[in-house]
Protein backbone atom coordinates (compact mmCIF):
# COMPACT_ATOMS: atom_id res chain seq x y z
CA UNK A 1 0.00 0.00 0.00
CA UNK A 2 2.87 2.34 0.74
CA UNK A 3 4.11 1.92 -2.84
CA UNK A 4 0.72 3.06 -4.09
CA UNK A 5 1.00 6.25 -2.03
CA UNK A 6 4.68 6.85 -2.89
CA UNK A 7 3.96 6.64 -6.61
CA UNK A 8 0.96 8.98 -6.22
CA UNK A 9 -1.39 6.35 -7.55
CA UNK A 10 -3.67 7.20 -4.63
CA UNK A 11 -4.08 10.28 -2.45
CA UNK A 12 -5.97 11.28 0.66
CA UNK A 13 -9.30 13.05 0.14
CA UNK A 14 -8.99 16.67 1.40
CA UNK A 15 -11.21 17.63 4.33
CA UNK A 16 -13.18 20.15 2.28
CA UNK A 17 -14.01 17.48 -0.35
CA UNK A 18 -15.16 14.70 1.96
CA UNK A 19 -18.83 15.45 1.30
CA UNK A 20 -18.18 15.29 -2.43
CA UNK A 21 -20.74 15.72 -5.21
CA UNK A 22 -24.09 14.22 -4.31
CA UNK A 23 -24.57 10.74 -5.74
CA UNK A 24 -21.07 10.65 -7.25
CA UNK A 25 -19.13 8.86 -4.55
CA UNK A 26 -18.39 5.15 -4.41
CA UNK A 27 -16.31 3.21 -1.90
CA UNK A 28 -14.35 0.15 -2.96
CA UNK A 29 -13.44 -2.78 -0.72
CA UNK A 30 -9.88 -4.02 -1.18
CA UNK A 31 -7.84 -7.05 -0.23
CA UNK A 32 -4.39 -8.48 -0.74
CA UNK A 33 -3.48 -11.33 -3.08
CA UNK A 34 -0.47 -13.58 -2.72
CA UNK A 35 0.70 -15.48 -5.80
CA UNK A 36 1.81 -19.00 -4.84
CA UNK A 37 4.80 -18.73 -7.19
CA UNK A 38 5.73 -15.22 -5.96
CA UNK A 39 5.67 -15.51 -2.16
CA UNK A 40 7.42 -12.18 -1.59
CA UNK A 41 5.08 -10.20 -3.81
CA UNK A 42 1.71 -8.83 -2.66
CA UNK A 43 -0.85 -7.21 -4.92
CA UNK A 44 -3.62 -4.96 -3.65
CA UNK A 45 -6.85 -5.61 -5.53
CA UNK A 46 -9.88 -3.32 -5.42
CA UNK A 47 -13.17 -5.14 -5.79
CA UNK A 48 -14.95 -3.16 -8.50
CA UNK A 49 -17.70 -5.81 -8.69
CA UNK A 50 -18.71 -5.45 -5.03
CA UNK A 51 -22.49 -4.93 -4.86
CA UNK A 52 -24.22 -2.47 -2.54
CA UNK A 53 -27.97 -1.84 -2.86
CA UNK A 54 -27.91 -3.77 -6.13
CA UNK A 55 -25.26 -1.49 -7.61
CA UNK A 56 -21.54 -1.93 -8.31
CA UNK A 57 -18.89 0.14 -10.04
CA UNK A 58 -18.45 -2.35 -12.88
CA UNK A 59 -22.18 -2.30 -13.62
CA UNK A 60 -21.88 1.39 -14.40
CA UNK A 61 -18.72 1.25 -16.49
CA UNK A 62 -18.56 0.52 -20.20
CA UNK A 63 -16.24 -2.34 -21.06
CA UNK A 64 -15.04 -0.68 -24.23
CA UNK A 65 -13.86 -2.35 -27.44
CA UNK A 66 -11.72 -5.47 -27.28
CA UNK A 67 -8.30 -4.29 -28.47
CA UNK A 68 -6.34 -7.29 -27.25
CA UNK A 69 -4.17 -9.01 -29.78
CA UNK A 70 -4.85 -12.67 -30.42
CA UNK A 71 -2.92 -14.79 -27.90
CA UNK A 72 -2.22 -17.44 -30.54
CA UNK A 73 -1.13 -14.73 -32.94
CA UNK A 74 1.37 -13.26 -30.46
CA UNK A 75 2.79 -16.72 -29.67
CA UNK A 76 3.14 -17.76 -33.33
CA UNK A 77 4.83 -14.49 -34.33
CA UNK A 78 7.14 -14.98 -31.36
CA UNK A 79 8.52 -18.06 -33.12
CA UNK A 80 9.33 -16.45 -36.47
CA UNK A 81 12.98 -15.48 -35.93
CA UNK A 82 16.07 -16.62 -34.03
CA UNK A 83 16.53 -13.93 -31.36
CA UNK A 84 13.66 -13.95 -28.89
CA UNK A 85 12.66 -11.03 -26.66
CA UNK A 86 10.16 -10.81 -23.82
CA UNK A 87 9.38 -7.83 -21.61
CA UNK A 88 6.73 -6.25 -19.44
CA UNK A 89 5.14 -2.82 -19.01
CA UNK A 90 5.62 -1.81 -15.39
CA UNK A 91 2.24 -1.46 -13.64
CA UNK A 92 0.43 -0.90 -16.90
CA UNK A 93 -3.04 -0.12 -15.55
CA UNK A 94 -1.65 2.21 -12.90
CA UNK A 95 0.28 4.13 -15.57
CA UNK A 96 -2.87 5.82 -16.87
CA UNK A 97 -4.65 8.42 -14.77
CA UNK A 98 -8.39 8.85 -14.26
CA UNK A 99 -9.94 12.26 -14.87
CA UNK A 100 -10.06 14.20 -11.57
CA UNK A 101 -13.86 14.59 -11.70
CA UNK A 102 -14.27 10.80 -11.72
CA UNK A 103 -11.88 9.88 -8.91
CA UNK A 104 -14.51 10.05 -6.19
CA UNK A 105 -15.94 6.85 -7.61
CA UNK A 106 -12.65 5.20 -6.58
CA UNK A 107 -12.61 6.01 -2.86
CA UNK A 108 -11.45 3.53 -0.25
CA UNK A 109 -10.72 3.47 3.47
CA UNK A 110 -7.26 2.99 4.91
CA UNK A 111 -5.17 3.93 7.93
CA UNK A 112 -3.81 7.45 8.23
CA UNK A 113 -0.09 7.66 7.37
CA UNK A 114 -0.25 3.92 6.63
CA UNK A 115 -0.11 3.27 10.39
CA UNK A 116 -2.18 0.19 11.26
CA UNK A 117 -2.74 1.64 14.74
CA UNK A 118 -3.88 5.03 13.47
CA UNK A 119 -7.36 6.29 12.58
CA UNK A 120 -9.11 5.24 9.40
CA UNK A 121 -9.41 7.97 6.78
CA UNK A 122 -10.63 8.28 3.20
CA UNK A 123 -8.41 7.92 0.14
CA UNK A 124 -9.13 7.76 -3.58
CA UNK A 125 -7.30 6.20 -6.47
CA UNK A 126 -5.90 8.48 -9.15
CA UNK A 127 -5.27 5.75 -11.71
CA UNK A 128 -7.18 2.99 -13.45
CA UNK A 129 -7.67 -0.12 -11.38
CA UNK A 130 -6.80 -3.73 -11.87
CA UNK A 131 -10.31 -5.18 -11.64
CA UNK A 132 -12.28 -2.37 -13.28
CA UNK A 133 -14.06 -3.66 -16.36
CA UNK A 134 -12.97 -0.63 -18.41
CA UNK A 135 -9.26 -0.77 -17.54
CA UNK A 136 -8.06 -3.25 -20.22
CA UNK A 137 -9.63 -1.26 -23.06
CA UNK A 138 -8.27 2.03 -21.69
CA UNK A 139 -4.76 0.65 -21.17
CA UNK A 140 -4.57 -1.01 -24.59
CA UNK A 141 -5.89 2.09 -26.34
CA UNK A 142 -3.29 4.28 -24.61
CA UNK A 143 -0.48 1.85 -25.45
CA UNK A 144 -1.49 1.78 -29.12
CA UNK A 145 -1.93 5.56 -29.19
CA UNK A 146 1.56 5.97 -27.72
CA UNK A 147 2.98 3.69 -30.40
CA UNK A 148 1.27 5.51 -33.27
CA UNK A 149 2.29 8.94 -31.96
CA UNK A 150 5.93 7.83 -31.80
CA UNK A 151 6.02 5.91 -35.06
CA UNK A 152 7.57 8.72 -37.10
CA UNK A 153 10.29 9.42 -34.53
CA UNK A 154 11.21 5.93 -33.34
CA UNK A 155 10.44 3.82 -36.40
CA UNK A 156 7.93 1.27 -37.56
CA UNK A 157 9.53 -1.72 -35.84
CA UNK A 158 9.22 -0.25 -32.35
CA UNK A 159 5.66 0.93 -33.01
CA UNK A 160 4.62 -2.40 -34.50
CA UNK A 161 6.12 -4.21 -31.52
CA UNK A 162 3.89 -2.26 -29.13
CA UNK A 163 0.80 -2.55 -31.33
CA UNK A 164 1.02 -6.13 -32.56
CA UNK A 165 3.10 -8.15 -30.12
CA UNK A 166 1.74 -7.25 -26.70
CA UNK A 167 -0.91 -9.19 -24.86
CA UNK A 168 -2.09 -6.80 -22.12
CA UNK A 169 1.24 -5.84 -20.49
CA UNK A 170 3.42 -8.71 -21.74
CA UNK A 171 5.45 -8.24 -24.91
CA UNK A 172 6.87 -11.12 -26.95
CA UNK A 173 8.69 -10.81 -30.25
CA UNK A 174 11.61 -12.19 -32.22
CA UNK A 175 14.08 -10.61 -34.64
CA UNK A 176 16.75 -12.03 -36.95
CA UNK A 177 19.91 -10.65 -35.28
CA UNK A 178 21.30 -9.53 -31.93
CA UNK A 179 21.95 -6.03 -33.29
CA UNK A 180 18.32 -5.62 -34.29
CA UNK A 181 17.19 -6.90 -30.89
CA UNK A 182 19.29 -4.35 -28.99
CA UNK A 183 18.09 -1.51 -31.24
CA UNK A 184 14.46 -2.61 -30.85
CA UNK A 185 14.80 -2.58 -27.06
CA UNK A 186 16.27 0.91 -26.99
CA UNK A 187 13.75 2.35 -29.45
CA UNK A 188 10.80 0.74 -27.68
CA UNK A 189 11.91 1.98 -24.27
CA UNK A 190 12.43 5.49 -25.61
CA UNK A 191 9.05 5.45 -27.31
CA UNK A 192 7.31 4.31 -24.12
CA UNK A 193 9.07 6.96 -22.05
CA UNK A 194 7.29 9.65 -24.08
CA UNK A 195 4.15 8.55 -22.21
CA UNK A 196 6.03 7.82 -18.96
CA UNK A 197 5.70 4.07 -19.49
CA UNK A 198 8.56 1.82 -18.53
CA UNK A 199 9.50 -1.39 -20.33
CA UNK A 200 11.43 -3.73 -18.05
CA UNK A 201 11.92 -7.41 -17.14
CA UNK A 202 13.61 -8.12 -20.46
CA UNK A 203 14.69 -11.67 -21.23
CA UNK A 204 16.26 -13.17 -24.33
CA UNK A 205 17.70 -16.44 -25.54
CA UNK A 206 20.89 -14.61 -26.51
CA UNK A 207 23.33 -13.65 -23.77
CA UNK A 208 24.74 -10.82 -25.90
CA UNK A 209 21.36 -9.11 -25.75
CA UNK A 210 21.10 -9.50 -21.98
CA UNK A 211 24.62 -8.15 -21.42
CA UNK A 212 23.71 -5.00 -23.33
CA UNK A 213 20.92 -4.24 -20.83
CA UNK A 214 21.20 -2.61 -17.41
CA UNK A 215 20.53 -5.00 -14.54
CA UNK A 216 17.41 -3.07 -13.56
CA UNK A 217 15.87 -3.78 -16.97
CA UNK A 218 16.51 -7.52 -16.86
CA UNK A 219 14.01 -10.10 -15.65
CA UNK A 220 14.27 -10.78 -11.92
CA UNK A 221 15.57 -14.32 -12.30
CA UNK A 222 18.41 -13.08 -14.56
CA UNK A 223 19.78 -10.19 -12.50
CA UNK A 224 21.98 -12.26 -10.20
CA UNK A 225 23.33 -14.63 -12.86
CA UNK A 226 26.76 -14.73 -14.43
CA UNK A 227 25.52 -14.74 -18.01
CA UNK A 228 28.76 -16.22 -19.35
CA UNK A 229 28.83 -19.23 -17.04
CA UNK A 230 25.47 -19.78 -15.34
CA UNK A 231 22.68 -21.74 -16.98
CA UNK A 232 19.80 -19.56 -18.07
CA UNK A 233 16.54 -20.42 -16.27
CA UNK A 234 13.08 -21.47 -17.40
CA UNK A 235 10.86 -18.46 -17.92
CA UNK A 236 7.09 -18.19 -17.99
CA UNK A 237 5.58 -15.99 -20.70
CA UNK A 238 1.83 -15.68 -21.22
CA UNK A 239 1.31 -18.92 -19.35
CA UNK A 240 3.77 -20.89 -21.52
CA UNK A 241 7.10 -22.15 -20.20
CA UNK A 242 10.25 -21.41 -22.17
CA UNK A 243 13.65 -22.84 -21.41
CA UNK A 244 15.97 -19.98 -22.33
CA UNK A 245 19.07 -22.17 -22.29
CA UNK A 246 17.77 -24.79 -24.75
CA UNK A 247 15.47 -22.29 -26.53
CA UNK A 248 12.42 -24.55 -26.36
CA UNK A 249 8.77 -24.22 -25.40
CA UNK A 250 7.38 -26.74 -22.93
CA UNK A 251 4.95 -27.46 -20.12
CA UNK A 252 4.73 -27.57 -16.37
CA UNK A 253 1.99 -29.61 -14.73
CA UNK A 254 0.71 -29.17 -11.21
CA UNK A 255 -1.84 -31.81 -10.32
CA UNK A 256 -4.08 -31.00 -7.41
CA UNK A 257 -6.33 -33.39 -5.60
CA UNK A 258 -9.76 -33.11 -7.14
CA UNK A 259 -12.93 -35.10 -6.40
CA UNK A 260 -13.44 -38.15 -8.60
CA UNK A 261 -16.49 -36.69 -10.34
CA UNK A 262 -17.31 -34.86 -13.56
CA UNK A 263 -16.45 -31.59 -11.83
CA UNK A 264 -13.06 -32.92 -10.77
CA UNK A 265 -12.37 -34.39 -14.23
CA UNK A 266 -13.16 -31.08 -15.94
CA UNK A 267 -10.96 -29.19 -13.46
CA UNK A 268 -8.00 -31.48 -14.12
CA UNK A 269 -8.42 -31.28 -17.89
CA UNK A 270 -8.59 -27.48 -17.76
CA UNK A 271 -5.46 -27.26 -15.62
CA UNK A 272 -3.25 -28.12 -18.64
CA UNK A 273 -2.64 -24.76 -20.32
CA UNK A 274 -1.83 -25.31 -23.98
CA UNK A 275 -2.75 -22.34 -26.23
CA UNK A 276 -0.96 -23.79 -29.27
CA UNK A 277 -2.60 -27.21 -28.72
CA UNK A 278 0.75 -29.00 -28.78
CA UNK A 279 -0.68 -31.84 -26.71
CA UNK A 280 -4.26 -31.55 -27.91
CA UNK A 281 -4.63 -35.28 -28.49
CA UNK A 282 -3.64 -36.01 -24.89
CA UNK A 283 -6.26 -33.56 -23.64
CA UNK A 284 -8.77 -35.14 -26.03
CA UNK A 285 -8.26 -38.45 -24.24
CA UNK A 286 -9.41 -36.87 -20.98
CA UNK A 287 -12.31 -35.08 -22.68
CA UNK A 288 -13.57 -38.37 -24.08
CA UNK A 289 -13.75 -39.79 -20.57
CA UNK A 290 -15.75 -36.75 -19.49
CA UNK A 291 -18.03 -37.08 -22.51
CA UNK A 292 -18.67 -40.71 -21.65
CA UNK A 293 -19.89 -39.63 -18.23
CA UNK A 294 -22.06 -36.91 -19.79
CA UNK A 295 -23.71 -39.48 -22.03
CA UNK A 296 -24.87 -41.24 -18.87
CA UNK A 297 -26.75 -38.10 -17.71
CA UNK A 298 -25.00 -38.03 -14.33
CA UNK A 299 -24.76 -35.09 -11.96
CA UNK A 300 -21.56 -33.07 -11.73
CA UNK A 301 -20.70 -34.43 -8.31
CA UNK A 302 -21.60 -38.09 -8.84
CA UNK A 303 -18.57 -40.34 -8.23
CA UNK A 304 -16.76 -41.95 -11.15
CA UNK A 305 -17.85 -45.60 -11.57
CA UNK A 306 -15.41 -48.46 -11.16
CA UNK A 307 -15.31 -49.31 -14.87
CA UNK A 308 -14.06 -45.81 -15.78
CA UNK A 309 -11.87 -45.10 -12.76
CA UNK A 310 -8.77 -47.11 -13.87
CA UNK A 311 -8.71 -45.40 -17.28
CA UNK A 312 -9.07 -41.96 -15.70
CA UNK A 313 -6.35 -42.55 -13.11
CA UNK A 314 -3.96 -43.92 -15.73
CA UNK A 315 -4.47 -40.83 -17.89
CA UNK A 316 -4.14 -38.44 -14.96
CA UNK A 317 -1.01 -40.12 -13.59
CA UNK A 318 0.73 -39.79 -16.94
CA UNK A 319 0.16 -36.02 -17.19
CA UNK A 320 3.51 -35.17 -15.49
CA UNK A 321 5.19 -36.78 -18.51
CA UNK A 322 4.11 -33.73 -20.51
CA UNK A 323 7.02 -31.87 -18.91
CA UNK A 324 9.27 -33.87 -21.27
CA UNK A 325 7.40 -32.52 -24.31
CA UNK A 326 8.96 -29.49 -25.96
CA UNK A 327 9.22 -27.83 -29.35
CA UNK A 328 11.83 -25.44 -30.67
CA UNK A 329 11.10 -21.78 -30.09
CA UNK A 330 11.98 -20.77 -33.64
CA UNK A 331 10.45 -22.17 -36.80
CA UNK A 332 13.95 -22.30 -38.30
CA UNK A 333 16.96 -24.20 -36.93
CA UNK A 334 20.09 -22.19 -35.99
CA UNK A 335 22.05 -21.05 -39.03
CA UNK A 336 19.25 -21.92 -41.44
CA UNK A 337 19.68 -18.70 -43.40
CA UNK A 338 17.20 -16.72 -45.44
CA UNK A 339 13.81 -18.22 -46.10
CA UNK A 340 12.79 -18.14 -49.75
CA UNK A 341 9.56 -20.11 -49.59
CA UNK A 342 6.94 -20.79 -46.96
CA UNK A 343 4.05 -23.19 -47.05
CA UNK A 344 1.41 -24.04 -44.50
CA UNK A 345 0.31 -27.66 -44.59
CA UNK A 346 -2.83 -28.58 -42.76
CA UNK A 347 -3.38 -32.33 -42.72
CA UNK A 348 -6.90 -33.35 -41.81
CA UNK A 349 -7.95 -36.16 -39.58
CA UNK A 350 -9.31 -39.43 -41.05
CA UNK A 351 -11.94 -39.19 -38.33
CA UNK A 352 -13.44 -42.52 -37.49
CA UNK A 353 -15.98 -43.66 -34.92
CA UNK A 354 -14.67 -46.90 -33.49
CA UNK A 355 -15.97 -46.39 -29.99
CA UNK A 356 -16.65 -43.64 -27.51
CA UNK A 357 -13.01 -43.36 -26.51
CA UNK A 358 -11.92 -42.93 -30.15
CA UNK A 359 -14.44 -40.40 -31.42
CA UNK A 360 -13.26 -36.95 -32.29
CA UNK A 361 -12.10 -34.62 -35.06
CA UNK A 362 -8.60 -33.29 -35.38
CA UNK A 363 -6.47 -30.86 -37.34
CA UNK A 364 -2.74 -30.15 -37.23
CA UNK A 365 -0.72 -27.51 -39.10
CA UNK A 366 2.95 -27.34 -39.97
CA UNK A 367 5.15 -24.62 -41.40
CA UNK A 368 7.54 -25.75 -44.12
CA UNK A 369 10.41 -23.38 -44.91
CA UNK A 370 13.07 -23.60 -47.63
CA UNK A 371 16.32 -21.62 -47.64
CA UNK A 372 18.53 -20.46 -50.49
CA UNK A 373 20.35 -23.81 -50.56
CA UNK A 374 17.01 -25.63 -50.88
CA UNK A 375 17.35 -27.07 -47.39
CA UNK A 376 13.96 -27.92 -45.93
CA UNK A 377 12.74 -27.62 -42.37
CA UNK A 378 9.27 -28.45 -41.05
CA UNK A 379 7.97 -27.08 -37.74
CA UNK A 380 4.85 -27.75 -35.75
CA UNK A 381 2.52 -24.74 -35.78
CA UNK A 382 -0.62 -25.68 -33.89
CA UNK A 383 -3.42 -28.21 -33.81
CA UNK A 384 -7.02 -28.63 -32.76
CA UNK A 385 -8.77 -31.70 -31.45
CA UNK A 386 -12.46 -31.91 -30.57
CA UNK A 387 -14.63 -34.64 -29.23
CA UNK A 388 -17.33 -35.78 -31.59
CA UNK A 389 -20.93 -34.82 -30.92
CA UNK A 390 -22.92 -36.98 -28.54
CA UNK A 391 -25.54 -37.42 -31.24
CA UNK A 392 -24.11 -39.87 -33.81
CA UNK A 393 -22.95 -38.37 -37.09
CA UNK A 394 -21.81 -40.04 -40.30
CA UNK A 395 -18.09 -40.31 -41.01
CA UNK A 396 -18.26 -38.18 -44.21
CA UNK A 397 -19.91 -35.36 -42.28
CA UNK A 398 -17.27 -35.60 -39.55
CA UNK A 399 -14.52 -35.54 -42.19
CA UNK A 400 -16.09 -32.46 -43.75
CA UNK A 401 -16.32 -30.75 -40.36
CA UNK A 402 -12.60 -31.37 -39.85
CA UNK A 403 -11.95 -29.79 -43.24
CA UNK A 404 -13.85 -26.66 -42.18
CA UNK A 405 -11.82 -26.48 -38.94
CA UNK A 406 -8.62 -26.75 -40.95
CA UNK A 407 -9.68 -23.93 -43.28
CA UNK A 408 -10.51 -21.66 -40.34
CA UNK A 409 -7.23 -22.40 -38.54
CA UNK A 410 -5.17 -21.81 -41.67
CA UNK A 411 -6.94 -18.51 -42.36
CA UNK A 412 -6.12 -17.38 -38.83
CA UNK A 413 -2.46 -18.42 -39.17
CA UNK A 414 -2.06 -16.65 -42.51
CA UNK A 415 -3.51 -13.52 -40.95
CA UNK A 416 -1.38 -13.63 -37.82
CA UNK A 417 2.00 -14.78 -39.14
CA UNK A 418 2.51 -11.63 -41.26
CA UNK A 419 4.32 -13.50 -44.02
CA UNK A 420 4.05 -11.76 -47.38
CA UNK A 421 3.19 -14.90 -49.35
CA UNK A 422 1.97 -18.25 -48.15
CA UNK A 423 1.16 -21.20 -50.37
CA UNK A 424 -1.33 -23.25 -48.42
CA UNK A 425 -1.96 -26.91 -49.10
CA UNK A 426 -4.56 -29.15 -47.51
CA UNK A 427 -4.38 -32.93 -47.11
CA UNK A 428 -7.07 -35.37 -46.19
CA UNK A 429 -7.34 -39.13 -46.47
CA UNK A 430 -11.06 -38.93 -47.28
CA UNK A 431 -11.82 -39.31 -50.97
CA UNK A 432 -15.44 -38.43 -50.20
CA UNK A 433 -14.42 -34.98 -48.94
CA UNK A 434 -12.26 -34.47 -52.03
CA UNK A 435 -15.24 -35.37 -54.21
CA UNK A 436 -17.53 -33.00 -52.29
CA UNK A 437 -15.11 -30.10 -52.68
CA UNK A 438 -14.55 -30.70 -56.41
CA UNK A 439 -18.23 -31.13 -57.19
CA UNK A 440 -19.67 -28.52 -59.54
CA UNK A 441 -22.81 -30.26 -60.73
CA UNK A 442 -24.81 -31.95 -58.05
CA UNK A 443 -26.53 -30.37 -55.06
CA UNK A 444 -26.11 -31.44 -51.44
CA UNK A 445 -28.31 -31.39 -48.39
CA UNK A 446 -28.03 -28.26 -46.25
CA UNK A 447 -25.43 -29.52 -43.73
CA UNK A 448 -22.95 -30.65 -46.39
CA UNK A 449 -23.80 -27.87 -48.84
CA UNK A 450 -23.08 -25.08 -46.36
CA UNK A 451 -19.71 -26.54 -45.36
CA UNK A 452 -18.60 -27.24 -48.90
CA UNK A 453 -19.50 -23.65 -49.81
CA UNK A 454 -17.48 -22.34 -46.84
CA UNK A 455 -14.46 -24.36 -47.93
CA UNK A 456 -14.71 -23.18 -51.53
CA UNK A 457 -15.18 -19.57 -50.44
CA UNK A 458 -11.78 -19.65 -48.71
CA UNK A 459 -9.79 -22.17 -50.74
CA UNK A 460 -9.68 -23.54 -54.26
CA UNK A 461 -10.29 -27.22 -55.00
CA UNK A 462 -6.73 -27.48 -56.39
CA UNK A 463 -5.34 -26.90 -52.86
CA UNK A 464 -6.87 -30.13 -51.58
CA UNK A 465 -4.93 -33.37 -51.92
CA UNK A 466 -5.39 -36.93 -50.84
CA UNK A 467 -2.90 -38.54 -48.44
CA UNK A 468 -2.86 -42.15 -47.23
CA UNK A 469 -3.99 -42.60 -43.63
CA UNK A 470 -0.56 -43.92 -42.61
CA UNK A 471 0.99 -40.56 -43.61
CA UNK A 472 -1.63 -38.37 -41.94
CA UNK A 473 -0.42 -37.03 -38.56
CA UNK A 474 -3.87 -35.67 -37.77
CA UNK A 475 -4.82 -39.27 -37.13
CA UNK A 476 -3.31 -38.77 -33.66
CA UNK A 477 -5.41 -35.66 -33.04
CA UNK A 478 -8.67 -37.42 -33.76
CA UNK A 479 -7.86 -40.73 -32.12
CA UNK A 480 -6.29 -39.37 -28.89
CA UNK A 481 -2.99 -40.44 -27.33
CA UNK A 482 -1.75 -40.79 -23.81
CA UNK A 483 1.21 -38.71 -22.65
CA UNK A 484 3.57 -41.70 -22.83
CA UNK A 485 2.52 -42.45 -26.42
CA UNK A 486 3.01 -38.83 -27.48
CA UNK A 487 6.63 -38.74 -26.31
CA UNK A 488 7.65 -41.33 -28.90
CA UNK A 489 5.60 -39.87 -31.73
CA UNK A 490 8.04 -38.07 -34.02
CA UNK A 491 5.51 -37.66 -36.83
CA UNK A 492 3.31 -35.41 -34.68
CA UNK A 493 6.06 -32.87 -33.97
CA UNK A 494 7.87 -32.90 -37.34
CA UNK A 495 5.20 -33.94 -39.83
CA UNK A 496 5.22 -36.84 -42.29
CA UNK A 497 8.41 -37.65 -44.20
CA UNK A 498 7.15 -36.39 -47.56
CA UNK A 499 7.06 -32.81 -46.27
CA UNK A 500 10.86 -32.90 -45.90
CA UNK A 501 11.52 -33.61 -49.57
CA UNK A 502 12.87 -30.92 -51.88
CA UNK A 503 9.65 -30.73 -53.84
CA UNK A 504 6.56 -31.74 -51.95
CA UNK A 505 4.77 -34.23 -54.18
CA UNK A 506 1.07 -33.97 -54.67
CA UNK A 507 0.22 -37.33 -53.25
CA UNK A 508 -2.30 -39.00 -55.51
CA UNK A 509 -3.10 -35.88 -57.57
CA UNK A 510 -6.78 -35.30 -57.44
CA UNK A 511 -8.70 -36.62 -60.40
CA UNK A 512 -12.35 -35.77 -60.95
CA UNK A 513 -14.22 -38.12 -58.64
CA UNK A 514 -17.81 -38.83 -59.51
CA UNK A 515 -20.09 -39.08 -56.54
CA UNK A 516 -22.21 -42.23 -56.62
CA UNK A 517 -25.83 -41.68 -57.42
CA UNK A 518 -26.85 -43.22 -54.11
CA UNK A 519 -24.72 -40.91 -51.95
CA UNK A 520 -26.99 -39.96 -49.06
CA UNK A 521 -25.78 -36.34 -49.04
CA UNK A 522 -26.73 -35.70 -52.67
CA UNK A 523 -30.19 -34.26 -53.13
CA UNK A 524 -32.40 -36.21 -55.49
CA UNK A 525 -33.40 -34.43 -58.66
CA UNK A 526 -37.11 -33.74 -58.92
CA UNK A 527 -38.27 -33.32 -62.49
CA UNK A 528 -41.69 -31.90 -63.28
CA UNK A 529 -43.28 -31.75 -66.70
CA UNK A 530 -46.28 -29.85 -67.93
CA UNK A 531 -48.30 -29.98 -71.10
CA UNK A 532 -48.71 -26.53 -72.54
CA UNK A 533 -51.47 -25.80 -75.03
CA UNK A 534 -50.81 -22.97 -77.46
CA UNK A 535 -53.12 -20.04 -76.89
CA UNK A 536 -54.69 -17.90 -79.53
CA UNK A 537 -53.68 -14.22 -79.47
CA UNK A 538 -57.17 -13.20 -78.39
CA UNK A 539 -56.90 -15.53 -75.35
CA UNK A 540 -53.77 -13.69 -74.12
CA UNK A 541 -55.89 -10.57 -73.50
CA UNK A 542 -57.63 -12.42 -70.71
CA UNK A 543 -54.39 -12.45 -68.76
CA UNK A 544 -53.66 -8.74 -69.13
CA UNK A 545 -54.59 -6.90 -65.91
CA UNK A 546 -57.35 -4.37 -66.30
CA UNK A 547 -55.26 -1.55 -64.94
CA UNK A 548 -52.83 -1.75 -67.89
CA UNK A 549 -53.58 0.66 -70.70
CA UNK A 550 -52.31 -0.14 -74.16
CA UNK A 551 -51.66 2.95 -76.31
Amino acid sequence: MQKIFDRQHASRVPEDELAGPLGKIWYLPHFDIYHPKKPNQVRVVFDCSAVFYNESLNRNLLQGPDQLNSLVGVLTRFRKDDVALTCDVEQMFHSFYVNPESRDFLRFLWFENNDLNGPIVEFRMNVHLFGAISSPAVANYCLHKTAEDGRAQFGDKAADFLCRNFYVDDGLTSVPTVTEAIKLIKDSQALCMTAKLRLHKFASNRKDVLEALPKDDQAKDLKDLDLRHDTLPIQRSLGTFRCIESDTLGFRTELKDKPLSCRGILSTISSVYDPLRIVSQVILCGKLILQERCRQNVDWDDPVPEEILPRWERWRNELPLLEDVNIQHCFKPPGFGKVVQTEVHSPLSPLKFSDASQSGIGQVSYLRVVNENKDVHVSFLMSKARVGPIKPMSIPRMELTAAVVSVNVTAMLERELDYTSLQSAYYTDSEVVIAYIHNDVRRFHVYVGNRVQHIRDHTSPEQWHHVPGKDNPADEASGSLTASQLLDNRRWFYGPDFLWKDNVPLLNPVQPIQLPMNDVEVRAKVLTTACLTPLEPIDLLVYIPSYLVVV
